[in-house]
């Protein structure tokens, strides 16, 4: 056998696999992207926009990493002012000039490309490209640059629009966005829009599923979603999305006036009070009607209307409210006629509202129930589990298999609603269990105590008890479990707050297990935290609440920010030390291979 040159074909094949090959292996040895988490936004549009304008803190990190360690933090902190504020500051304490700000700035662009791997964006404004390029690059530029001042004022201006361009390379929510607040449509936009739908993984929380599920179709979900919206009077929102809820209202406020209404109820306005009760007893009548549809779901400790009956006719104590028109006592599950009208109405709206279908179209495409990013396992509440710290079965299947069957769903059930076709009524129903079901990965409670928190006086009868989670978490066999399971390290999670002000911290003292729910929004704490992954560290932020946020824009400070440290890396981490890293450097092994086969075997005569 005769072997020759490798013909022109094979010589192309060859090139574009070691074309494929040279990428793969810089990304290996690349750093790892700069990394954001957040959870819970619950709404909180303006907030959240405003805090990720000012990326979490992390200008003075990146600044830190890449300057000399020399660069005291009085340096480091004036730099940060220069960036934040486009401009050159005289200031007689840090002795640093213009060209001294410029190189500092350059060497922070020179540390973030040449060491991650950024996704495609407009990093620099067109008119100083070509200068910045070439400082980046230790090529000369005209003296002009340096010596007209007002040139190089410009200069700096357009520097520090590329050094924030580049300090964050990837974000991840963890879930929920809608309730509560009246802006999850524009959370959705900023997550969606060219700027950051690149950087962005979204990991499904239970109020997006409620959502999802009522957009479905599940008649139950609808009646919730509505009624939560009412409870925060986010009648806006509704508006913004072109919903009609005057069908909802006239049936509300003539059935239910705010006299009558002596439950626990949320609602500020007598609207809101009105449709907030007469939601309530919508959505108690259809939901019933599924858990007695699915006996698996073991959820009978939720059916609570012929128990109402029974306390109505007692004139029990126990119920703070006695006004309940609808309720027919031989079949309280029964809807009236106008309810019938009124969830017949929402839900036509629900499946047929085209703002409300862009919306949800990036939940029901991007949105996922877990997601693997360097070495971590990113889940919003919980892996189901048992008391003895075994995954916990459900509908057959645990664990990872449960939640990629889950997936599997969601996906099945939003391609159906994306192109307006109908929905498996056991798909619908299963969103419901995955909103408020004990052994749903997106609850995590025993129940949720929807009924005795509105009508029962008795407050024992109010307690959601959390699962077994927390308390599995602070196991070495069950984190180890988890790790194993999902070929991780660590895990992050967010849906139950934690009160930084009562001294609780975000992670286990290992650093295994991060809970990133500070109470972001109003309802909560106002604070919220994110967690933030550089190639040196992992450290948890204590955001600042909306007061401290505006005392600082008065003093023309930054808001100030805690920190918790979690981590820290000797050496930066690469992408090769990651579980995805495995992944790549197993393609890479393949496209070699297929290069030598070619190099072997092209042009061979026999």
């Amino acid at each position: 056998m005769k072997t020759s040159a490798p013909t022109s074909v094979q010589t192309r094949k060859i090139d574009r696999l070691a074309s494929q090959l040279l990428d793969l292996e810089d990304e290996l040895n690349s750093n790892i992207p700069a990394t954001i988490w957040i959870s819970d936004l619950h709404g909180a549009g303006d907030r959240f926009k405003s805090i990720l304008r000012g990326r979490f803190g992390m200008l003075y990190q990146t600044c830190r990493e890449a300057l000399p360690k020399t660069f005291s933090h009085d340096k480091i902190q004036y730099l940060t002012r220069v960036i934040r504020k486009r401009s050159f500051l005289e200031d007689e304490t840090i002795r640093m000039d213009r060209q001294d700000v410029i190189f500092c700035m350059v060497q922070i662009l020179k540390y973030k490309l040449a060491n991650i791997r950024s996704p495609v964006r407009s990093i620099f404004l067109p008119e100083f490209q070509n200068t910045i390029e070439r400082l980046i690059n230790g090529l000369p530029v005209p003296d002009s640059v340096f010596e007209e001042e007002i040139l190089t004022d410009r200069l700096i201006a357009h520097l520090a629009h590329s050094v924030r361009q580049v300090l964050l390379d990837h974000i991840l929510v963890l879930g929920d966005v809608f309730d509560r607040g009246s802006q999850p449509d524009k959370i959705l936009r900023i997550l969606s829009s060219p700027a950051y739908a690149p950087l962005v993984d979204y990991v499904l929380g239970n109020h997006d599923i409620l959502w999802l599920g009522a957009a479905a179709g599940n008649r139950s979900l609808i009646a919730e979603a509505i009624r939560i919206t009412c409870r925060y009077d986010n009648f806006d929102l509704m508006e913004r999305l072109g919903f009609d809820t005057s069908k909802l209202a006239d049936f509300a406020e003539k059935t239910y006036p705010v006299g009558k209404i002596s439950g626990t109820f949320k609602a500020k306005t007598d609207k809101g009070l009105s449709m907030e009760k007469a939601l309530t007893l919508i959505q108690f009548k259809l939901e019933e009607q599924t858990i007695n549809d699915h006996p698996e779901y073991d959820m009978t400790s939720r059916l609570w209307l012929e128990r109402l009956v029974v306390l109505l006719e007692e004139k029990s104590t126990n119920l703070n409210d006695h006004h309940f028109p609808t309720l027919n006592p031989t079949s309280p599950g029964q809807l009236s006629a106008e309810e019938q009208e009124v969830i017949d109405d929402l839900e036509q709206q629900f499946i047929s509202n085209r703002r409300l279908q862009r919306l949800l179209s990036y939940l029901f495409k991007q949105g996922k129930t877990y997601h693997a990013h360097n070495n971590a396992l990113n889940i919003h509440a919980l892996v189901p589990a048992t008391a003895d710290g075994e995954f916990e079965e459900f509908n057959g299947r645990k664990g990872k298999i449960l939640l990629d069957y889950i997936q599997g769903v969601i996906r099945r059930v939003g391609e159906k609603y994306l192109a307006g076709k109908p929905q498996q009524k056991d798909d619908q129903d299963l969103f419901f269990y995955l909103w408020c079901g004990p052994r749903s990965p997106f609850f995590g409670k025993h129940a949720m105590k929807t009924f005795e928190r509105y009508f029962l006086c008795d407050k024992k009868s109010h307690a959601e008890r959390t699962l077994y989670w927390k308390s599995n978490l602070q196991t070495e066999a069950f984190k180890q479990k988890l790790k194993n399971e999902f070929g991780v390290k660590r895990v992050i999670f967010g849906h139950t707050p934690v009160d930084y002000s009562k001294g609780k911290q975000m992670a286990s003292p290992d650093g295994v297990a991060i809970n990133v729910d500070g109470g972001f929004a109003e309802a909560y704490y106002e604070r919220g935290h994110a967690l933030v992954q550089t190639p040196h560290q992992l450290y948890g932020i204590i955001l600042p609440t909306p007061d401290e946020m505006k005392e600082a824009e008065e003093k023309l400070e930054s808001a100030p920010l805690d920190i918790e440290h979690i981590d820290e890396f000797r050496q930066p981490m690469k992408v090769k030390d990651t579980a995805e890293g495995a992944f790549l450097q197993e393609k890479c092994q393949q496209l070699m291979q297929q290069i030598r086969d070619l190099g072997q075997t092209g042009g061979s005569n026999q």
